[in-house]
């Protein structure tokens, strides 16, 4: 469904991304995982068309769409779940909601914004009892789950999601976590950036490490879990030193 191949991108003369090769299949969950700084947001951003690529291919649908428009990659069926979740604070739950169905709204198919609104609030309940409340005076909670109901209301068929368990308490980040889930288990595609990296494989059919820009390791998402560079560095745990104790 989408492919990266050594896509390069940056910000001014900083290049942030260096050569990445990357690829989603349908159904998938494939997460990417790294410190504060590898570049995991720039990933997003570039393939959202919210940053330009500099070089590389990258295709979805088997499609170009490197350094096209935000809008028109979003009408091609991706939608971005952003970092800090960016809801409009001023506006209500539910306005919140009809803004993500913008697509739906401009093919002029209303009876299916009607329907997807229903099935998000079987899906969020919690933002069913708040649709007339400003979404501004959510908790953090209620406004990422906000936020990829927002992005669902455009029927993306790959949903990209930066860092939903950020700031969130672990009950909370649970609660998330089985969201993601339950959408691969209906059907869609999903493609996860998250520095909870136990978390992410968790949930994740793969997972690649992304460190300083580079790729440096890809695999299943039990392969990964079980790699004692990847416990060493992402899940707080040295083998090493747990052998000599």
């Amino acid at each position: 469904m989408l492919r990266l191949r050594n896509v390069e991108a940056g910000y001014g003369r900083l290049k942030v991304l260096h050569k990445v090769s990357i690829h989603v299949d349908p159904g998938e969950i494939v997460t990417i995982i790294g410190a504060n700084g590898a570049g995991k947001t720039t990933l997003l951003k570039t393939i959202a068309g919210l940053l330009k690529p500099r070089s590389g291919e990258i295709l979805f649908k088997k499609q170009p769409i490197a350094g096209c428009p935000a809008e028109r990659i979003v009408f091609s069926g991706c939608a971005l779940v952003p970092e800090g979740r960016q809801v409009f604070s001023t506006m209500t739950v539910r306005e919140n909601l009809l803004l993500g169905a913008y697509v739906r709204y401009k093919r002029r198919q209303k009876s299916l914004v009607d329907r997807e609104l229903e099935r998000i609030y079987e899906t969020f309940p919690r933002l069913k009892e708040r649709e007339g409340q400003l979404a501004g005076t959510l908790s953090g909670g209620e406004q990422q789950m906000l936020a990829i109901a927002r992005a669902l209301m455009s029927g993306p068929e790959l949903i990209m999601m930066d860092e939903p368990s950020m700031g969130l308490a672990p009950l909370v980040v649970k609660e998330i976590f089985k969201i993601i889930s339950q959408l691969r288990d209906e059907g869609k595609t999903v493609l996860l950036v998250e520095q909870n990296a136990k978390a992410a494989l968790s949930v994740a059919d793969r997972g690649y490490v992304l460190e300083t820009g580079r790729i440096v390791l890809q695999g299943p998402s039990e392969d990964l879990l079980e790699n004692r560079d990847v416990q060493r560095a992402y899940l707080g745990r040295d083998l090493d030193s747990e052998i000599r104790l």
